[in-house]
């Protein structure tokens, strides 16, 4: 009874304290000065105005929600670096003695261009003489892949926003312990966030036979909400620096058979031989590096290949932590090359204002702009965000096509005859600015036709959204579009 009378006592004593006016008012000041400092240090950062907007709205019009959301996901690491200046210059000096300078003659002005652009926001160099295979459905992607580690003598590294522990996860992992075990240097890099709910034995395991396998940004206390934000979305591959793998599938069983939620999954992956390789590899090694592992140096370097189907390449990538947003800065530059057509996938449809001014544009010159997108993705609040792009699109001229095969997952860009990309980087806030994205940009006739096939097929399994009965759509769902579009820079 003396313990209950204590604790009764302490209750009264503290509900006293949180009536007294002075308290409540203090705290009520405290708190809204709190709100008042974070909408100053957003401004202080000089942000994009549109993304400083969607958060100054979330902090007042949710302000404790708003201060947790701002906590984890607000914080900007840009300019930061991912790897030391000393370790990436060995990288450079190590990848330029490997390289021999491509004949850029033949190559249209425009193009020469958007390859010195690559150059000065990424150090990207450009890579002549590669083979292009492509992937549209996950099966025959995974065989293909399955079929290369098989035949891995040295090393394998692999690096997938997801690897589910499903069938296929199951597969691949039991195929790598299987090479480390025949003494093949196997690494792998998985996105702690987007991995999450997978069970820690399912790595753990693969450490036990010899795999070298981290989670990048692991997501723990205390630096939990520092982290929580910013995820590596990349999907890459290099076996012996003789085939890489570069794309927008991650490692699940929905790649195959569309899970539970869709009939079908249409995603694009792409496998290389080449120089382009070291594209890759450069990659890699840097995230690898990030991570506080030793710099990886290889020196195997794929062959060219000679012919009329070969392709050249240039590699981007783009992270938080970049000065530029590189991806969207060429996509911007590559979209005002157009002459005859602009066909565009990405699952999400957020364009950053320059790249949706810079299609409309393109739109009102007579180029041949089409979008298409999946009717139903694996994100409500995502599907209607990108909804709310459709009509400034529709008014420009920009033909829409909702895909209703399935979840389309594609993430390509093909302009007029010759240039195309593909890579992990959706067309939204987040690909371009919080996540670290890769994305291959592609110089080559026969990638682009195969490209410009595949979304012709695709177009028989979609709708063209047509403007008077977009219009006419549900006023409910006007609003739902409205609200949500206030929160698309920060989603």
């Amino acid at each position: 009874m003396t313990n209950l009378t204590v604790v009764t006592s302490a209750m009264s004593g503290v509900r006293a304290v949180l009536l007294n006016p002075w308290v409540y008012w203090g705290l009520t000041i405290a708190y809204f000065a709190t709100i008042i400092s974070i909408i100053g240090v957003v401004l202080s950062e000089n942000r994009n105005p549109l993304k400083s907007l969607a958060w100054i709205t979330v902090l007042l019009l949710f302000p404790i929600g708003g201060l947790v959301l701002y906590i984890f996901f607000g914080r900007s690491i840009k300019n930061q670096r991912m790897i030391s200046r000393r370790n990436r210059r060995k990288l450079m000096q190590r990848e330029e003695a490997r390289m021999s300078r491509p004949d850029l003659s033949g190559m249209a002005p425009e193009h020469r261009q958007l390859l010195e652009l690559g150059r000065s926001l990424n150090g990207a160099p450009f890579y002549a003489g590669n083979d292009v295979m492509l992937f549209h459905h996950g099966a025959d992607k995974f065989e293909q892949l399955f079929e290369d580690i098989e035949k891995a003598r040295q090393y394998i590294h692999l690096q997938y926003y997801i690897i589910e522990d499903d069938n296929i996860g199951t597969r691949l992992s039991d195929l790598l312990k299987r090479k480390a075990r025949e003494g093949v240097k196997v690494r792998v890099i998985y996105d702690h966030i987007g991995s999450i709910h997978v069970r820690n034995s399912f790595f753990r395991s693969m450490r036990e036979a010899g795999i070298e396998v981290y989670p990048f940004f692991r997501v723990a206390f205390p630096p939990f909400a520092t982290r929580i934000n910013w995820r590596n979305h990349r999907k890459l591959c290099v076996i012996d620096g003789m085939v890489g793998y570069i794309g927008g599938m991650n490692v699940a069983d929905r790649y195959i058979d569309g899970g539970k939620d869709f009939k079908t999954w249409r995603d694009t992956h792409m496998r290389i031989k080449g120089p382009a390789i070291g594209a890759l590899q450069f990659s890699f090694a840097v995230d690898w590096n990030f991570m506080g592992q030793p710099l990886i140096e290889t020196d195997t370097m794929a062959p060219a290949v000679s012919g009329d189907n070969s392709a050249g390449m240039q590699m981007l990538t783009c992270g938080p932590t970049s000065e530029w947003s590189n991806i969207s800065l060429l996509m911007l530059k590559a979209i005002g090359t157009a002459r005859k057509r602009i066909y565009l996938q990405t699952p999400y449809f957020l364009p950053p204002e320059s790249l949706l001014k810079a299609l409309q544009t393109a739109a009102l010159s007579r180029v041949d702009v089409r979008v298409m997108m999946p009717r139903k993705s694996d994100s409500l609040i995502l599907t209607y965000a990108s909804y709310s792009y459709i009509f400034e699109c529709l008014r420009a001229g920009i033909k829409i096509y909702l895909y209703n095969g399935g979840m389309l997952h594609s993430k390509t860009m093909m302009i007029d005859d010759e240039f195309s990309s593909i890579g992990s980087a959706n067309i939204d806030f987040r690909s371009f600015e919080h996540n670290f994205e890769s994305t291959m940009f592609v110089y080559s006739k026969k990638v682009n036709s195969e490209l410009r096939k595949q979304f012709e097929v695709d177009i028989q399994d979609s709708e063209r959204v047509q403007p008077s009965a977009w219009r006419h759509r549900p006023m409910h769902q006007k609003a739902v579009e409205s609200v949500v579009r206030l929160l698309s820079p920060i989603l």
